[in-house]
């Protein structure tokens, strides 16, 4: 439970217990109970119509949250997952496969955080290596062969920092994907679904369009790690996550991103069914739009879009 969700869940529970002492013994009528509900719904909309910046950001790494795995579960009526990058080994931090959506072929790159300690650990919390930004390219490049759209879905507190990764060439792994998925010659479709922190994101991150959960939150860096440079003081995480403006509603005019799809009121654990839904409509109906344009004409675009990122101000 989120605090600034135990005022409703108190309600809640509360209106509950009435409820079932009702069935036993009649103490409150139809209409006190109707107006004990609409109380409820009133409460609701007051909270989550007073969301902090910090309150959104714990909504998009809630625990219950939907992640990439359930994404796929639940849009993909096939899919087949493809391993490694053919130079080291396997990052299980990022999940790449053929697939169908609605019928509708793609190939899909997700990053994975896990749900619990054992696949949290197993998935490294969703921060991916070197070798996990090249799996990606890999499958990315045959895609592209293949003319298959990719489908991205974004879910990191970032790349991997550790010595490991840096010997590697974590920097010259992402520095690739960025040059690379700027041209590759089939439509790219990238949706956040929670976090998207920094190289770690971007790192799969670049396409002809680029959508938003409501909730989920898009930044060079953490709050907690703003905080911490600037302030020196990683508690004051609230102070920088509102400073960073790192939210659809920041991002879009600025042309970071191009759609928000909306979640359910207090966010996509609430209702993970109808989040699926709005992603996959959104999907195909992009993969629709994309699929129709000419590939020179698509990197064009794909091209001048980043080229035209944010507003300049001359005083």
């Amino acid at each position: 439970m989120l605090d600034h969700e135990k005022q409703i869940k108190e309600y809640e529970k509360t209106l509950s217990e009435v409820k079932q002492q009702n069935e036993s013994n009649q103490l409150w009528s139809d209409d006190e109970i109707v107006s004990l509900e609409e109380k409820l719904d009133i409460l609701k909309n007051k909270v989550y119509s007073e969301l902090t910046t910090w309150q959104r950001i714990e909504i998009s790494r809630h625990p219950k949250r939907p992640r990439s795995v359930d994404y796929i579960k639940t849009l993909c009526e096939e899919f087949t997952e493809l391993h490694g990058d053919r130079n080291f080994r396997d990052d299980n931090a990022v999940i790449c496969g053929l697939c169908k959506i609605g019928g509708e072929k793609f190939m899909l790159i997700a990053q994975e955080k896990g749900c619990d300690t054992e696949s949290r650990l197993e998935r490294n919390f969703g921060m991916l290596h070197p070798e996990g930004y090249r799996k990606a390219l890999r499958c990315m490049q045959l895609a592209a062969k293949f003319r298959l759209p990719i489908l991205t879905l974004l879910d990191t507190p970032g790349a991997f920092a550790g010595l490991a990764a840096e010997e590697r060439g974590q920097g010259w792994a992402i520095a690739k994907n960025l040059m690379e998925m700027a041209q590759l010659p089939t439509p790219i479709i990238v949706v956040l679904i929670g976090e998207g922190c920094s190289g770690g994101a971007l790192g799969i991150g670049i396409g002809d369009r680029v959508a938003m959960l409501e909730h989920s939150y898009y930044s060079v860096i953490s709050p907690e790690g703003c905080a911490s440079i600037l302030w020196k003081d990683s508690a004051k995480k609230e102070t920088a996550a509102e400073a960073l403006k790192l939210h659809a509603e920041y991002l879009m005019p600025l042309g970071v991103i191009d759609t928000i799809i909306d979640e359910p009121q207090g966010g996509a654990h609430h209702d993970p069914d109808s989040v699926y839904q709005s992603v996959k409509e959104y999907v195909l109906s992009t993969r629709k739009e994309l699929i129709s344009k000419p590939i020179k004409v698509l990197l064009q675009q794909r091209y001048q879009k980043f080229r035209t990122i944010g507003k300049f101000q001359v005083d």
